[in-house]
């Protein structure tokens, strides 16, 4: 199957971020198993989603993992001036939901699987495919927790989220939360006898702006844009009328963390205030630590020959990269097209990327049949 081909196949699979992606893992499933490729799908503890996990190679041999997700972010955007999942090609350009971030990547992996079954390999190639990246990747853990009944230790993680094939040696981290307070309902006119659920956050939100305002003048680190880590509340809600008390309300908040710092910590004084009042709860939404490969190590030597372009800048979007290295595994990002084009109408990734990728898979099988 073409690489063009194949990402017409996964952008055709509704794979939204929180929703059930049965129907494009087994898809894999029976695509590798044609190829001879055995898998193990690891199912998370929602139920109806899962990863998959397959090895090309002597398994019982260090060797390189090739990382992705196959959620999407939703495509309810009037901007599309077609079926955000049926791929289209125009021009050099292939448009879909997920073309470029990063079922392009995926489909330049599962493409390149019948010429690395063909090669006599030294050491293994393993393909790890995630769910629910998107929610702060919520899937790959259960994936990197089995990894030990399933390879020996890899020796790298190549994650190929969009960076225009070039190396990627450093991401911020990042941690969610979610507040809820819970008030009491009653006639705005006599607040005294209700409790204003809104008014309790009031305390969580300058906790928030102080941990913001801390954070944006305090350690710092040139490779990234900006070079502190940051913090914003994204999301609030609550109430029913203007002339209702609410009884509930909530807000989420986010922290992005350079590296050495941890984005949890970022929000301890939040935490703090939520711990301190019974009217709060908290939820944790996401959380994985920042990447930090050293310039010197030789994953970064090597991704460098494969794709043919030195490493390049810090980013501030997160991948589960940081997951792997936490877990012993050195990480890091090398994949087509440009996050500028994901998460947005007409997202799209040009041909001569897709086979870049490709030709970096394909480079990874010749170095290690030598």
């Amino acid at each position: 199957m073409t690489p063009e081909r194949m990402l017409a196949t996964l952008v055709g699979f509704r794979s939204v971020v929180g929703q059930p992606n049965g129907p494009v893992i087994d898809f894999i499933r029976d695509h590798l198993a044609a190829q001879g490729v055995e898998s193990t799908v690891i199912t998370g503890p929602e139920g109806d989603r899962a990863n998959l996990f397959a090895s090309i190679g002597p398994r019982d041999r260090p060797g390189y993992i090739l990382s992705g997700h196959l959620d999407v972010v939703p495509a309810g955007e009037p901007e599309w001036r077609a079926d955000p999942f049926t791929l289209r090609h125009e021009g050099d350009r292939l448009i879909g939901r997920g073309a470029c971030d990063m079922k392009g990547f995926v489909a330049a992996v599962l493409s390149s699987v019948p010429a690395l079954t063909a090669r006599t390999l030294g050491a293994p190639i393993h393909i790890a495919l995630s769910y629910d990246e998107e929610a702060g990747c919520k899937g790959v853990p259960h994936l990197i927790g089995q990894l030990p009944d399933l390879c020996a230790p890899p020796l790298g993680c190549i994650v190929g989220e969009p960076s225009g094939m070039q190396p990627v040696l450093r991401h911020k981290g990042k941690a969610a939360l979610r507040v809820t307070a819970r008030g009491v309902p009653g006639h705005s006119a006599r607040p005294d006898l209700g409790a204003n659920a809104i008014h309790a956050l009031i305390p969580v939100l300058n906790a928030a702006l102080a941990a913001r305002d801390a954070a944006e003048t305090g350690a710092q680190d040139p490779a990234f844009e900006p070079p502190y880590s940051t913090l914003q509340i994204g999301r609030i809600g609550g109430g029913q009328a203007l002339n209702i008390i609410p009884d509930a309300a909530w807000l989420e908040i986010e922290a992005r963390a350079i590296s050495g710092t941890d984005p949890r910590g970022l929000l301890a004084q939040v935490e703090a205030i939520v711990a301190a009042q019974e009217a709060l709860s908290l939820e944790l939404l996401s959380s994985y630590p920042a990447l930090a490969l050293d310039d010197g190590h030789p994953l970064a030597a090597l991704v460098a020959g494969l794709s043919g372009a030195a490493p390049g800048p810090a980013v501030s979007y997160g991948t589960e990269a940081g997951l792997f290295q936490a877990a012993g595994i050195p990480a890091i990002i090398c994949g087509p097209g440009d996050m500028s084009r994901a998460h947005k109408p007409e997202e799209y990734l040009k041909v001569e990327e897709l086979y870049a990728a490709r030709d970096m898979v394909l480079a990874l099988a010749d170095h290690l049949s030598r």
